[in-house]
């Protein structure tokens, strides 16, 4: 039977896509098939962002107030920490993630995708790193395993940039207006950061109907 594929699609900078990744990937560690996962990006917001700013900033205007900004990041913590995540909203700040987005395209080519995926999760969401900036972005490269210059050289430059904006039209042309959502077996789509049970039942869902073709 051949493998399921999962299209998992997520901004760097949505602490759900953070919570259903770990979900994700709880789930397949018991999933007793064989998937090939393959990362693509969405931007929830593709506004520059001149300089860094707080998230908790950025959310009380978005939410109505510092006090529901508050409540929000806490609720979403505490989820987080359910599944191991530390999210530290007091540090983060607000990036415009396109170039962190042309960095997993980069390192998908050198096997390191999903290393520096992670990484440029806990970077922002733990560490308050601005991962809309180039050097910060080629130093967590470097922390998984690329050449640091090399990463510097890629981002300054205009490779990554057609796919990418290609990649990102491709998920609004298939619909994709929230994130996370997994495509499983390109027809199959499950939005949201579910449970691992759900994701399981997904799956065993979709090679039950995949088998009957």
């Amino acid at each position: 039977m051949l493998p399921v594929e999962i299209d998992v699609y997520a901004d760097v900078v949505c602490p759900w896509c953070y919570i259903g990744l770990r979900r994700l990937t709880e789930a397949l560690a018991s999933y007793d098939g064989e998937v090939t996962v393959r990362h693509r990006p969405f931007q929830l917001d593709p506004s520059p962002v001149p300089e860094p700013r707080p998230t908790l900033e950025m959310l009380a205007e978005k939410f109505g107030g510092p006090e529901r900004a508050r409540q929000i990041a806490a609720h979403t913590a505490a989820v987080a920490a359910g599944v191991g995540l530390e999210l530290r909203f007091d540090r983060a700040v607000v990036a415009n993630s396109f170039d962190a987005h042309r960095l997993v395209w980069y390192a998908d080519r050198h096997g390191h995708a999903a290393e520096l995926l992670e990484a440029l999760y806990r970077a922002h969401f733990t560490d308050g790193v601005d991962v809309g900036s180039r050097p910060a972005l080629a130093g967590i490269a470097a922390g998984v395993g690329l050449d640091e210059a090399e990463a510097t050289r890629f981002l300054d430059s205009t490779e990554g940039v057609t796919e990418v904006r290609s990649a990102l039209r491709e998920a609004h042309e298939l619909g994709v207006t929230s994130v996370p959502t997994f495509v499983l077996a390109g027809r199959y789509a499950v939005t949201g950061a579910q449970e691992p049970a759900t994701l399981l039942a997904a799956l065993a869902e979709v090679r039950r109907r995949e088998a009957a073709d």
